[in-house]
């Protein structure tokens, strides 16, 4: 694995040109305009990105989700109140967000505190999702033991039905949170190693400063 590792090539993308001095003010700005570059580069699901969460035993823990908004107030996803990120972001808000966006050799990291957004905001993002995706929250129970993979076909068959049936229907364990990010750091890769990090840091009063760091 060493050797096979070690031959495969890095930062293999098309750079595309990011001139730090005339980043905007405000870094959600800069991340709209990335992901807007990011999708018309053709880079496959850009929304898709990683989120870590740490237990309140310190267990740390990663996964990729997919982000449903971005706003003024930070970056929007959900997940079911039984799921081990739920669990952790409820007894330790702290959390971090990494878009890797291969093709055009950017990387986006975001860190700050969790917050749930209330039954309103999870309901409707759970009714704004496709029947599939609906059904395959209602059929599910995260992290307990499952007998067979027929079993969970089984079940997603049976919640499929109950979603066509019922298309105002909620699943109570539903959740929908946002990372209210206090830094957000911008990565551009270079074939030279002379990657730019361009990093943005919340202020007490709410307004951002930006910096850049070495790589």
């Amino acid at each position: 694995m060493r050797e096979l590792l070690r031959s495969l090539p890095a930062l293999s993308g098309t750079v595309l040109p990011f001139d730090p001095g005339t980043a905007p003010d405000d870094p959600l700005a800069l991340f709209e305009d990335w992901f807007r570059a990011a999708l018309d580069a053709g880079v496959p699901e850009p929304h898709a990105v990683t989120l870590a969460t740490a237990a309140p035993d310190g267990r740390p823990a990663a996964r990729v989700l997919v982000l449903k908004d971005v706003g003024p107030d930070g970056f929007a996803f959900a997940t079911d109140a039984r799921s081990g990120k739920a669990g952790d972001l409820a007894a330790n808000p702290q959390a971090a967000l990494t878009f890797w966006w291969q093709p055009v050799v950017r990387q986006v990291r975001v860190t700050g505190a969790a917050r749930y957004l209330g039954e309103e905001a999870s309901a409707a993002d759970y009714l704004a999702r496709s029947p599939s995706s609906r059904a395959a929250a209602l059929a599910v129970r995260p992290g307990e033991p499952l007998g067979s993979v027929d079993e969970l076909r089984g079940a997603m068959a049976a919640a499929r039905a109950r979603v066509d049936a019922e298309p105002g229907l909620v699943l109570p364990a539903w959740q929908a949170w946002l990372v209210v990010p206090d830094a957000v750091e911008f990565w551009q890769g270079s074939p030279d190693r002379a990657h730019v990090r361009l990093v943005y840091r919340r202020s007490g009063d709410g307004s951002w400063t930006r910096s850049l760091v070495w790589p």
